[in-house]
């Protein structure tokens, strides 16, 4: 990821730029998209299921609005086409890349592919790392929205795919992505894991319920630790969760807490994993910095996405 100093910058930047516009650059919408994916959801298997797949894992393409778009796909190895696997989507952050989520390089080559959950998974997911306009997410007038959606078209109709289990991550920008896909795609995607997010690619709808995982640093002077609560109770509200101040870790014990919200309506359950350190997407409890060995977060959010 970049350097502290950069990073810090580019996010400022571009926080003043949705504060001058008043946000509303950023928001997609909850028309016709939305309704379309939602009925192609009522079965469970894809059209690409009983078929020989017509993706290979690596680099493709798609056309949408006159704009060429790309992503990278990993297929499961020994991929059986009878079998309908979850979907994940790993959005990368501010100045990052696709590969950058496909690989994990900037914290441990492999290790970290797809922010740790690709070998977590072992070969029981298709995992997309869709690639950002200017390295980024700004979604301006519902864009990566379209995108998302034309993306997991492409993807579902070339592989078997259950359709109720996509799920979606992303740290920073790609968790300000998440976020919106859990305002505006609740009844597409089963659970999102937002980490170290803000509220930057907009929220358009955000009234309907999803599974909910928050991970935030307390210590975040990049995108605070309050920003992260407030996008995490909107969804306590929405899936009917009873509302509290969950416990978070002292600074300077280097270690982190996990809650799990009681009274959230069947399905929707919401966690908040809150960790005594800035922005950083790879945590590690007992030292400074990331680590794509010593990371808890995978591990939670596998775990979250898996009880699924």
């Amino acid at each position: 990821m970049p350097k502290p100093t950069l990073w810090a910058a580019m996010v400022a930047a571009l926080l003043a730029l949705v504060m001058a516009s008043g946000g509303t650059a950023l928001r997609g919408d909850t028309g016709g998209r939305h309704t379309s994916l939602t009925a192609a959801h009522s079965a469970t298997a894809t059209a690409g299921c009983g078929k020989a797949p017509a993706l290979t894992s690596g680099t493709h393409t798609l056309q949408i609005n006159g704009k060429s778009r790309s992503y990278i796909l990993k297929v499961p190895d020994n991929y059986d086409r009878n079998h309908a696997y979850r979907l994940v989507f790993g959005f990368h952050w501010l100045g990052g890349t696709a590969t950058d989520v496909a690989t994990g390089r900037t914290v441990e080559n492999g290790t970290w592919a797809y922010y740790g959950l690709q070998r977590l998974a072992n070969n029981s997911a298709v995992f997309v790392a869709p690639q950002g306009l200017d390295n980024g997410w700004a979604n301006s007038g519902g864009e990566d929205l379209a995108f998302t959606d034309a993306l997991t078209s492409q993807v579902e109709g070339a592989l078997c795919v259950d359709t109720t289990r996509l799920f979606s991550v992303g740290f920073s920008y790609g968790a300000a992505m998440t976020y919106a896909l859990a305002c505006s795609r609740a009844t597409v995607f089963r659970a999102v894991a937002v980490q170290s997010g803000g509220q930057l690619s907009g929220c358009a709808g955000g009234t309907q319920p999803v599974a909910y995982l928050g991970v935030h640093g307390i210590r975040d002077n990049v995108l605070p630790v309050s920003g992260g609560r407030s996008l995490r109770d909107r969804f306590v509200r929405n899936n009917g969760c009873t509302a509290q101040n969950p416990p978070e870790p002292a600074q300077g014990s280097r270690t982190h807490r996990v809650t799990s919200y009681s009274g959230c309506s069947a399905g929707h359950p919401v966690e908040w994993a809150a960790f005594d350190e800035g922005h950083i997407a790879a945590p590690q409890d007992g030292a400074g910095g990331d680590s794509g060995s010593r990371t808890w977060v995978p591990g939670e959010i596998w775990k979250f996405f898996s009880q699924f």
